[in-house]
């Protein structure tokens, strides 16, 4: 069977959310092809990590294009910032089933050009968390920045649970909406 990019990808996420290390090898056999036909699709591990980085910031650019984020902002509106900011990382956890092991996969995150582009794009995410700070949905007392970084760790501990078994798929957005907004303490 000759497999196209797309079907090569697809097997190499399924693959790498469940086993990071995974080789190249392993890869081609998840989607049903010899290594030699792995190679012809993506000459290195690097090579095919860089393009998988990539698709999960298109898709993370995607997201915040749907969620109209800067306009969103603009409206400083508490319960449209407060709606949307859910319906983004409740979006991220989806993605985290497809994209999650490039999270923390070290190819990814010191690829230049990756790094590059994560920045603008947590540009982009930081006006909407600006604005949902500024009208009180998210704390004034915090770093602008802090926000998207718990988001980012929320992710990879959802993701995680949800690899090892101990959190079910369909918990996962809610844990990390309910404990973004309102912590792990008792109220």
């Amino acid at each position: 069977m000759a497999a196209d990019r797309h079907h090569v990808l697809a097997a190499a996420q399924r693959v790498l959310n469940t086993d990071a290390s995974a080789s190249m090898g392993a890869v081609a056999e998840a989607a049903g092809i010899s290594r030699a036909t792995m190679h012809r699709h993506f000459d290195s591990r690097e090579a095919l990590l860089v393009e998988l980085g990539t698709r999960s910031l298109d898709q993370w650019e995607r997201r915040l294009d749907d969620a109209d984020v800067e306009g969103v902002a603009a409206t400083g509106d508490a319960d449209r910032l407060r709606a949307t900011l859910e319906t983004l990382v409740l979006g991220y956890v989806e993605d985290s089933d497809r994209f999650g092991f490039a999270l923390t996969d070290q190819v990814i995150l010191a690829t230049g050009e990756l790094v590059e582009r994560t920045r603008l794009l947590e540009d982009r995410e930081s006006v909407l968390l600006a604005a949902a700070q500024r009208a009180g949905v998210l704390r004034a007392d915090l770093p602008l920045r802090w926000f998207g970084a718990a988001i980012y760790g929320l992710l990879v501990a959802a993701r995680e649970s949800v690899r090892v078994g101990d959190v079910a798929r369909r918990d996962a957005g809610r844990l990390v909406l309910s404990t973004l907004f309102s912590g792990v303490v008792a109220p």
